[in-house]
């Protein structure tokens, strides 16, 4: 009972098992009251006719010898019928039936009153002479004297005779074979309508098939079947299922390529921290081994050496848990209004030293009238730190770095751009990845991260950074950012 075309079967068979037995039922019952219905209807008159042949109450009196040959006549005619003669109060002032059997002295007389007057829909039941505790069927006429009514003859049409002959029948061939057919159509029945479900079924079993070779075959696109164009309900879980494997697949994928990406990254790091320490340890161990033999000008160069790796070394350190927290979503912008030309500005007054040092121009080109915009000021001044950190970085002697603004309808374009040995075509869509830095442009004192930043805090403003280079020209980065915040 565990599959569902089981269940069903074993729920349909109880719903036709049920409407069987209750056709069955309804069935005899609608024959016993169109029995009732027409035997009444045949020998609704026999009362009439009954008592138009004798005169049965004379002076007051019973004539009980008319009143038996009446009823040994009327059995006569129909075998099951049984006489009783009534006042006019109901009372039984006689009977054609054997007197132990009577069980009551009187009969419903509202009853009798309404079949005399017609007021009637057969079939019409009245007391039971011998059952307190059940109706049958009767005929009744009013008996006359000179023109007075005298009292009621009652005539019962399913009496004892006719409940023995209803019992046996329940026995007979023709009860028999009407329970029996109806088992047959119970079965027939059941038959058909267990077939339609296994049809119907067959699709939802099909389509928990394709599920479960799906997940044994570790999520393969090439076990997953194409889904059902039906427009029913399975048709549409067949489709629904379909976009939810290839949804699992593709995060399939993604974890896949997280898990490579993690792997790169712990490399990376690794890598990253070992060179610097790597330098320090030896440096360190050179002064502790060779102190008394080294003169102060070597002793200071070493030192310098190693404060250079040890600036470098908490730099990656930031630099990484700074773009932890990025990815994480520990970080929400708190946007402000404030002067984009004032912070630019403020940014390149950190780099005028190093520029002027590497024979680099710097040009900051901004309108003449304020610029504000709505951005976190702390994580834009980062934004700008990388880039020209950046541009500094890549661009040689004799170059120049430009930054400029250009104020637009509803945001301000932002744009870095040097003449340094710009980037290949291959390593444009990689260079904002973690620790990804170009062979040809690898610099020793870079981290590999601080584009990974500047996209990552561009993303949380909903902005979108673009790069233009050439090799040997110089590059390009550009975003914007909104002057108000959104409604």
């Amino acid at each position: 009972m565990k599959s569902l075309l089981a269940r069903l079967g074993l729920a349909l068979l109880v719903i036709i098992g049920l409407i069987g037995s209750g056709f069955y039922l309804l069935e005899r019952f609608s024959t016993r009251l169109y029995y009732e219905e027409l035997t009444q209807r045949l020998n609704g008159p026999i009362a009439m006719y009954v008592t138009n042949e004798q005169t049965l109450i004379r002076d007051g009196q019973v004539d009980e010898e008319a009143l038996a040959r009446l009823a040994r006549q009327a059995m006569v005619v129909n075998p099951t019928v049984e006489i009783y003669l009534l006042d006019t109060r109901g009372h039984i002032l006689g009977h054609g039936v054997p007197p132990e059997s009577v069980q009551l002295s009187s009969v419903d007389l509202e009853a009798v009153q309404r079949w005399v007057a017609g007021d009637v829909e057969m079939p019409f039941k009245g007391t039971d002479p011998r059952n307190a505790d059940r109706l049958k069927i009767f005929s009744a006429s009013p008996v006359m004297d000179d023109g007075e009514l005298q009292g009621y003859l009652y005539a019962v049409l399913g009496g004892a005779t006719y409940d023995a002959l209803a019992h046996s029948v329940q026995e007979s061939y023709v009860q028999k074979v009407s329970l029996g057919a109806t088992l047959a159509i119970v079965l027939a029945a059941f038959l058909v309508g267990f077939v339609v479900f296994a049809m119907l079924t067959q699709r939802l079993r099909r389509l928990t098939r394709d599920v479960q070779q799906f997940a044994d075959s570790g999520f393969d696109p090439a076990s997953m079947v194409q889904p059902e164009n039906g427009r029913d309900e399975i048709g549409q879980l067949s489709r629904a299922f379909a976009t939810m494997a290839a949804k699992i697949r593709e995060q399939f994928e993604s974890l896949k390529e997280t898990d490579r990406v993690r792997r790169e990254l712990i490399s990376n790091v690794s890598h990253d921290l070992r060179t610097p320490l790597s330098s320090m340890h030896g440096y360190v161990d050179t002064l502790l081994l060779k102190n008394d033999e080294l003169s102060p000008d070597e002793r200071r160069r070493y030192l310098e050496i190693t404060r250079r790796h040890t600036q470098r070394l908490g730099q990656l350190v930031g630099d990484l848990f700074e773009l932890s927290k990025l990815e994480s979503a520990q970080v929400q912008p708190e946007l402000e209004q404030f002067s984009l030309a004032e912070l630019l500005h403020d940014v390149a007054q950190e780099f005028e030293l190093d520029a002027r040092e590497k024979g680099i121009t710097m040009d900051i080109e901004t309108p003449p009238h304020s610029v504000q915009v709505m951005a976190d000021i702390g994580l834009m001044q980062r934004v700008l730190e990388n880039l020209l950190r950046n541009a500094l970085e890549y661009t040689p002697a004799g170059g120049a770095i430009t930054v400029s603004l250009a104020p637009r309808t509803d945001r301000v374009a932002v744009s870095v751009a040097d003449t340094g040995c710009g980037i290949a075509k291959k390593d444009i869509e990689h260079i904002f990845d973690r620790f990804y830095r170009a062979e040809s442009n690898a610099r020793g004192g870079s981290t590999g991260l601080g584009l990974a930043i500047v996209k990552r805090i561009l993303d949380l403003h909903g902005s979108r950074i673009t790069v233009e280079s050439a090799r040997d020209k110089g590059t390009v980065f550009a975003f914007d950012l909104p002057r108000q915040q959104a409604a």
